[in-house]
């Protein structure tokens, strides 16, 4: 069995220097902890796997194929493969659980 504590993942994410901690890669799916502070920019592009955000902490928006939904804790978006989306207006310091299938091969 594979489990984990948010609080050491996140821990770990900070650590990394890095704003995108994947912690599970399997054959089926990946997840991974996406952080982003208050004021930044998110610079991803489309990825070529569907995936699943929900937001553990923070405040902003997200812009999906030019549809803009705000976000706060709990919030669940899903985003089909190869479409154009970002997070904007981040007001809080948002932590972001990221659920890709199948799994996302950093680049």
């Amino acid at each position: 069995m594979n489990a984990f504590e948010y609080g050491e993942i996140s821990q770990q994410q900070a650590e990394s220097g890095k704003p995108y901690l994947q912690f599970i890669n399997e054959g089926t799916m990946s997840l991974g902890l996406y952080a982003l502070a208050a004021g930044s920019t998110d610079m991803q592009s489309p990825h070529t796997e569907d995936e699943i955000y929900y937001v553990v902490a923070g405040r902003g928006a997200i812009v999906v194929a030019g549809e803009r939904r705000p976000l706060r804790p709990g919030s669940i978006v899903f985003v089909a493969k190869e479409v154009a989306h970002r997070f904007v207006d981040i007001e809080e310091d948002l932590s972001i659980l990221v659920f890709f299938a199948p799994e996302h091969r950093p680049q």
